[in-house]
């Protein structure tokens, strides 16, 4: 088990997929089944230790490479995620996020249709430690934290949804609880209500982009992740 993760590491940093690159951030393309972060008990490979290779290996940088995350996605979760490349970055893109000036929208794939084609959700979150879980409640509850997100249907298929969200707030798994509350599990996520599971282990939720006004240059930049090749994918976005 362990030689298949080194395996599996080992073949996204040779196919990492940068988006975006200068002197003060890398964005990437991050695959499902690859943590951001390092998990301190597990210690399993992950984006950030990634990064770090890929950088001391282009600029042939001796010693501890810095690699600053402002954010994370999940586990078995695809798409963008920023890293920043000096701690000046790091510091004001995390300032960004607390000023919501930057925004991230997601495309999920879900069973059942929404009751709306569009509409703005409230929830209030609790997260389980025990489960690694949050669970959504209409109503506050002690211990909950108020969540809001976004999202239209921007097309269908026999099956399924495609939705196009944007998180207001940023929660603990978030999309996939609140998306479960609504009685939209995404596709592949046993934990939050689907039946089965996708080959490979990940759910059908992607980070599709981020926008934000770089702060050093002070243009805009538009950072998109191309989904990833599958059949259902490739057949639900093909009039988008």
């Amino acid at each position: 088990m362990q030689d298949d993760k080194y395996l599996i590491f080992h073949k996204f940093l040779k196919m990492l997929d940068i988006l975006y690159e200068d002197n003060h951030f890398i964005i990437v393309n991050k695959p499902s089944g690859i943590l951001v972060q390092q998990d301190k008990q597990k210690h399993e490979e992950n984006l950030e230790s990634a990064v770090k290779a890929y950088i001391k290996e282009k600029f042939n940088k001796p010693g501890e490479v810095f690699v600053g995350i402002p954010h994370r996605i999940d586990r078995p979760t695809s798409g963008v995620v920023i890293t920043c490349r000096t701690s000046k970055a790091l510091e004001r893109v995390n300032e960004m996020f607390q000023r919501k000036e930057i925004k991230k929208t997601y495309w999920a794939i879900v069973k059942n249709v929404p009751p709306k084609e569009a509409d703005t959700l409230i929830h209030y979150l609790r997260k389980d430690e025990k489960q690694n879980r949050t669970f959504a409640y209409e109503k506050e509850v002690p211990g909950s934290q108020r969540a809001e997100m976004h999202y239209e249907i921007i097309a269908q298929s026999d099956r399924y949804c495609l939705l196009q969200i944007q998180i207001i707030t940023g929660r603990h798994h978030q999309i996939r609880a609140q998306l479960s509350q609504l009685k939209c599990p995404i596709r592949g996520d046993l934990k939050y209500g689907y039946d089965r599971s996708n080959p490979g282990g990940g759910i059908d939720l992607h980070a599709r982009s981020v926008a934000f006004i770089h702060p050093v240059t002070k243009l805009p930049l538009f950072i998109e992740a191309p989904i990833r090749k599958d059949v259902l994918w490739e057949a639900i976005t093909k009039d988008l």
